[in-house]
């Protein structure tokens, strides 16, 4: 189906509609002319010379009008061949009504110059000379006619004149109405741009994450955005007074109107929100554009940003503790080889400890780099759980064999990068299997579909679990309760997580009836 924006602007429809009015005008002017040479014409000393003649031609006028001015005569003769037929038909039977009515002075030129500034207005091209031509081959014509026949003519000269009329009033005429169409295309084109330029805006108003209010004289809303409704929590309504649904902000308005204050952070009354507001001057008397961004978003970018310059220093500084480190491992082998008291083994054990602790935290900094080299593929859950174990007891060691059980069913995938979630689920387990009772099913993993499509990986563990003032600090960096936990375990594992469109998340419980703590990645089944 043809756009409207596409109907408006093809030249055709623009003329063809351009011309359509000015035809209805023309023919309702035939028509009252018709009609008023056959009520009035003798009144208005028509016919005169030969009322026969005269009267003939005006029903012949009148048919011509009703019959050429129906719908279906478009429809068959096409519209340019029925303006001419129509000009035609004018031009000869106004001249007709003129060799009856005395001539020149009966006033009929003028009617023809109207009906060829008519046909000047509907015509095309050429034609409208050709219009001017007949018009002024049947005017001399109709003269020399009168002359010949000993009738009262009027000079050669005078008549000239009047055809050299036709020729100008048919072009000009015709010039007016290339004018008007393409003033009137070039309006419609512009009314197109603008009302998509419009829709544009709204939509983008709509979607932005700010909320966006006009507010007018006596802090009645005019305009406002979903988003405002949001961020404010009150149901706005244009026509409504601000103070209504926003108090807070409405006091700001009217502090910034009093002392010229721009921006200002401010609570909304019904969310609670903290709002950054920002007033300024609509364009129009009196009224005000307000801004509102979401105070927590603001702190959230902060932060972001401050992680990332913090991700790219500590990535620096771990790469310069490795070379130091490596110096470190090597003096205490060194000292292992000689021959040492049971203080120097106490020391050595020391120094490895700690250097084993460096080199964890250094490894857990650089994997925060690499939070955004994330590469989701499906992963099927079942034989890549199974494969980690198998891993985590040999590098880890996990006593009892029993400890932490597999319950992923066969069949489920999730997407996630390799990599990531390997550390994921080493931090997880690696807490739980600490923090367990150690008995056989201590710590499980189970996973399973979820009624919205994302597959949900649970790690639970029967131990004591986290104390309710601790949970809200657990994904925090280097928030530990293990004297030799780096607290970056899980504040990676819930940003790897996030790197992959995953959500990590504490749950409330392990299962009913154990207290310990329960762990939940959430995630796509396709990358």
């Amino acid at each position: 189906m043809t756009s409207t924006r596409q109907t408006l602007a093809d030249p055709a429809f623009s003329d063809a509609e351009g011309r359509a009015e000015p035809l209805r005008y023309l023919n309702l002017f035939r028509l009252v002319l018709a009609g008023l040479f056959l009520v009035a014409g003798p009144a208005l000393n028509l016919g005169g010379d030969s009322p026969t003649i005269f009267f003939g031609a005006s029903f012949a006028y009148l048919a011509a009008v009703l019959i050429l001015g129906f719908p279906d005569a478009e429809r068959l003769l096409g519209r340019s061949r029925l303006i001419t037929l129509q000009v035609l038909v004018d031009v000869t039977l106004l001249t007709l009504i003129m060799w009856a009515s005395g001539g020149y002075r009966s006033g009929m030129p003028i009617l023809i110059l109207i009906a060829l500034a008519g046909a000047g207005l509907v015509g095309q091209g050429r034609m409208v000379l050709f219009y001017a031509a007949y018009a002024t081959l049947a005017v001399l014509l109709e003269n020399a006619f009168r002359l010949l026949s000993g009738r009262a003519t009027v000079d050669f000269f005078t008549v000239g004149i009047t055809c050299i009329g036709f020729f100008a009033i048919a072009q000009v005429a015709r010039l007016l109405a290339l004018r008007a169409l393409a003033n009137e295309d070039l309006a419609r084109q512009r009314g197109a741009d603008l009302a998509s330029q419009l829709r544009l805006n709204r939509q983008i108003i709509q979607d932005m994450q700010d909320g966006v209010l006009v507010v007018g004289d006596g802090g009645v809303v005019r305009r406002f955005n979903p988003q405002a409704v949001a961020l404010l929590g009150a149901g706005l309504r244009e026509g409504g007074r601000l103070v209504d649904f926003a108090p807070a902000l409405e006091r700001e308005l009217r502090r910034r109107t009093e002392q010229g204050d721009s921006a200002h952070s401010l609570r909304a009354d019904a969310s609670g929100k903290m709002l950054l507001a920002r007033f300024l001057p609509a364009g129009e008397a009196n009224e005000t554009l307000v801004y509102l961004e979401d105070f927590d978003r603001i702190h959230n970018q902060i932060q972001q940003a401050k992680l990332a310059a913090l991700g790219r220093l500590t990535a620096s500084i771990a790469h310069e503790i490795r070379n130091p480190l490596a110096s470190v491992y090597q003096a205490a082998e060194l000292l292992l080889d000689e021959k040492r008291s049971e203080m120097q083994a106490r020391l050595i054990r020391i120094i490895g400890n700690n250097a084993q602790r460096i080199d964890r935290l250094v490894a857990d900094v650089l994997a925060l780099g690499r939070r955004d080299e994330a590469l989701p593929e499906a992963l099927p859950l079942e034989s890549f759980v199974g494969e980690f174990l198998d891993e985590f007891a040999l590098t880890d060691g996990l006593g009892n064999p029993g400890v932490v059980v597999n319950r992923v069913p066969p069949g489920l995938e999730m997407a996630m990068d390799r990599t990531h979630l390997r550390q994921i689920l080493w931090n997880l387990v690696g807490n739980a299997r600490r923090h367990c009772s150690g008995g056989p099913g201590a710590v499980k993993i189970d996973a399973a579909l979820r009624d919205d499509g994302r597959v949900a990986l649970d790690v639970s563990d029967d131990g004591p679990g986290i104390p309710e003032g601790l949970r809200t600090q657990v994904f925090e960096p280097f928030f530990t309760t293990h004297s030799k936990g780096t607290g970056l375990g899980l504040y990676i594992s819930r940003e790897l997580a996030e790197a992959n469109g995953a959500v990590l998340e504490l749950c409330a419980t392990a299962s009913p009836g154990l207290p310990g703590a329960h762990f939940r990645l959430i995630g796509r089944v396709k990358p």
